[in-house]
């Protein structure tokens, strides 16, 4: 890569600062995702009377979008990062309850509004920004007795799963929660806090096994599985059977002409029958990776809203990764959950890119903290070549 020796643009200094194995990581995860659309949405847009590529086309154009958004988040501060969280947390809670007045009722949850043409799930940008602020909020209760930071992030973290419980969407609802009890037990408050998390975790799941009917039939089904129609989970595990180590091939699956989400839900058991239990496993490893990546540079993290905020997008992104190819595979009960960077869907693909820039721009080596180390550079007759 050839630079002029004084060049201090906004591009060099990302470059030299930007975490670029985990990008490159999270662009070949964009890019598995392009191609698989390919592979399983023409079966699912035939079967809606829609043009073959429908779904492939509005997966390229979002992940564009998305990888253009995750860019331009990387370049942002933590206090830049800070205020956009709140702005986008207030909109999401804005929209989200928007959408339970006047939106559309889609199988029976209201957590869409239209923009431009679009249906838009807002709770989708939520979720990162959630977790941004509650890591900040955190990280302050910590240090200061000024600021009601305890009271304010357990305040933001029950109206933004109210209103998940509501719409409802208890496997985001779920998610959230899980997210937001691993920051406070690494926030390092009392034990006897976290101990009482456990009781008002079990209590929350009863309730929504008692008050929601596809909850109870889901739960039901994944317990004894002969008590329901239980198709699309069977099928599913049967895919991996049939595609074995190595896969029947690209194009040759079958489960994406059979199960209406295969494209979005199901994707995981498309490649497993198409390109084998390789392939899925070596998916898992670059979730993996993304993981591991970002705990060891929280490990060494000095800040604490930067610490925090790195685990909790992080776990983000694998938690919801893993809650997906668990119902794939039958481990967990249905929870209509995308498979992150890889199904089709415009709000989880724009929402999926936020929360990876965010984790980019949080893991930026910072001058602040003295953490640039530029490489070397060698002049050349051309200008300047960075070994």
């Amino acid at each position: 890569m050839r630079l002029d020796r004084a060049d201090n643009s906004l591009f060099a200094d990302w470059w030299f600062t930007v975490d670029r194995q985990l990008l490159s990581v999270i662009l070949a995860l964009i890019g598995i995702g392009c191609i698989l659309s390919l592979a399983a949405s023409p079966a699912v847009a035939l079967k809606k009377g829609l043009a073959p590529f429908h779904f492939a086309e509005r997966h390229f154009i979002f992940a564009g979008l998305g990888v253009a958004t995750m860019l331009a988040v990387s370049v942002l501060s933590p206090r830049q990062i800070r205020r956009l969280s709140l702005a986008l947390l207030l909109a999401s809670i804005v929209l989200m309850a928007w959408a339970l007045l006047v939106g559309p009722e889609i199988k029976g949850a209201r957590r869409w509004v239209h923009l431009l043409g679009h249906s838009f799930q807002p709770s989708e940008i939520g979720k990162p920004a959630l977790v941004v602020l509650v890591a900040w909020l955190f990280a302050e209760a910590a240090g200061r007795d000024d600021v009601p930071a305890m009271s304010l992030a357990a305040g933001f973290g029950l109206i933004f799963s109210g209103l998940l419980v509501v719409q409802p969407d208890v496997g985001q609802t779920l998610l959230v929660a899980s997210v937001w009890g691993a920051l406070f037990l690494m926030s390092g408050q009392p034990l006897r806090w976290a101990v009482a998390l456990v009781p008002l975790g079990a209590a929350g799941f009863a309730g929504a096994y008692f008050a929601f009917d596809h909850v109870r039939r889901r739960v039901d089904r994944f317990i004894d599985p002969g008590s329901g129609d239980n198709y699309q989970i069977e099928r599913a595990i049967q895919s991996f059977s049939e595609g074995g180590l190595m896969g029947r091939g690209p194009g040759e699956g079958i489960i994406k002409s059979v199960l209406p989400d295969a494209h979005t839900d199901f994707i995981f058991a498309v490649i497993g029958e198409e390109y084998g239990i390789l392939a899925c496993l070596g998916l898992v490893a670059l979730y993996a990776y993304v993981a591991t990546r970002a705990f060891r540079h929280a490990w060494r993290e000095p800040d604490a809203f930067v610490r925090l905020a790195i685990v909790g997008l992080a776990l983000l992104i694998v938690l919801q990764a893993l809650i997906n190819m668990g119902v794939n595979v039958g481990l967990l009960p249905a929870k209509g959950m995308t498979l992150p960077f890889i199904s089709a869907g415009g709000s989880s693909t724009l929402a999926t890119s936020l929360t990876a820039g965010l984790l980019l721009a949080l893991m930026r080596r910072r001058t602040d903290l003295e953490h640039v180390r530029k490489p070397q550079l060698r002049p050349t007759h051309a200008g300047i070549v960075v070994r």
